[in-house]
Order: C-alpha cells, then structure tokens, then sequence
C-alpha cells in the first residue's frame, strides 16, 4: 500500500502545494522562495528517505515567517494522511547527531498527541536573510500538525547554520525510524490499540 499524501493550502498570506510520499527514495523537488528554508527542506527529504515536492508562494515582502509556519502545518498535516491508522509503524525514532562542532538530539513519538519541547539556543539572530527563530517556528507547527511528540536538544554548537543543519538531518533521521514499518510488528504499536 502505498503511503503518501497531497496538500493544498491558500491562505491570505501563502498558497501551498505539498506532495509526501513515505517511502520514497529522498528526492526532492522543493521551491519556497527561501533559499537557506529550500536546503534544509530538502535535507529533511534526502535523510528521512521522503519523496517531496513542495512549491509555496507566500508574502515574503512581508518576512518569511508566514511561508516557513505554513509549510510546516502542511508537512505535519500530509504525514497524518500518509500514516493512516498507523498498522505496523516503529513509531518511536530517535537521534544524537553531530554536525562539525555542533551536536543535537532529536526524539519523536507519532503518537497521535502534540507535544513540542525544544532547548536551542542559537548564537546568532539570522542564517543570512533566515531569521534562526523560525527554525522553532518550522518545527513547532509540523509537531503540532502531525500530532506527535518531539523533542529537540542542542547539546552544544557554536555556527548557527550547523545547529539549524543538525536539528533538520537529526529531525529527518528519527522521522525515518519512526515511520519505518517493522515486520514484527502486528497491527497498532499502542496498548490501546488506536494512535
């Protein structure tokens, strides 16, 4: 069965299209408009294993942060469609990953519950013309969307674009764990029987 999903999304502010496929091969085909946002979009696809196509058009005369949030509630809610019901799914990923100087871990649970918990500081307000706050911003909106939990933890960092770089591989890495199907596993990974 094939897991995958497609979104469009038009607000005042951005029109999105988004197209996920689970178990893909890590193509991308990614245009936001926001060249450094761009990157790390397509590094969430190239180290999650996701086929991603996302094309947004959003008030940037204004600032990114209305394209950057939008994306990240368009990502969170196709992932939702993808899983279905969730049979057979690892559901917990979780990662330490370094990035030169910089380490961070990331944890998730698709547990059908929003939880967000995020302990990074950057050094530096802005990544070229990317504000670093929004980085949260991404993150927030794709845990809360997606209904998972997730936690991201910088250990220590000292380069902006490498924490940012860290958090989005770690983030795709444990995303792929999770979303891995186990052979084992039979039916829901829930006691409760439903996620």
């Amino acid at each position: 069965m094939s897991r995958n999903a497609s979104i469009k999304r038009e607000t005042a502010e951005t029109q999105i299209e988004l197209t996920l496929e689970l178990d893909g091969s890590g193509k991308s085909d990614i245009q936001t408009g926001i060249g450094f946002f761009d990157h790390m979009l397509t590094l969430l696809a190239r180290h999650a294993l996701l086929d991603l196509t996302i094309k947004a058009d959003g008030d940037l005369d204004v600032d990114y942060h209305h394209t950057v949030e939008d994306v990240g509630i368009c990502l969170g809610k196709t992932l939702v469609e993808a899983l279905s019901d969730k049979q057979g799914i690892t559901r917990y990923g979780s990662l330490t990953l370094p990035m030169e100087e910089t380490l961070v871990t990331t944890a998730l649970d698709l547990s059908g519950r929003s939880w967000f918990v995020y302990q990074v500081d950057f050094p530096t307000e802005k990544i070229g013309l990317f504000d670093t706050e929004l980085v949260r911003e991404f993150w927030q909106a794709f845990s809360s969307n997606g209904l998972l939990n997730l936690h991201q933890v910088l250990h220590h960092g000292a380069n902006s674009h490498h924490i940012a770089e860290g958090l989005f591989k770690g983030t795709a890495r444990a995303l792929r764990q999770a979303v891995a199907v186990d052979p084992r596993q039979q039916g829901i990974p829930s006691s409760k029987g439903v996620l």
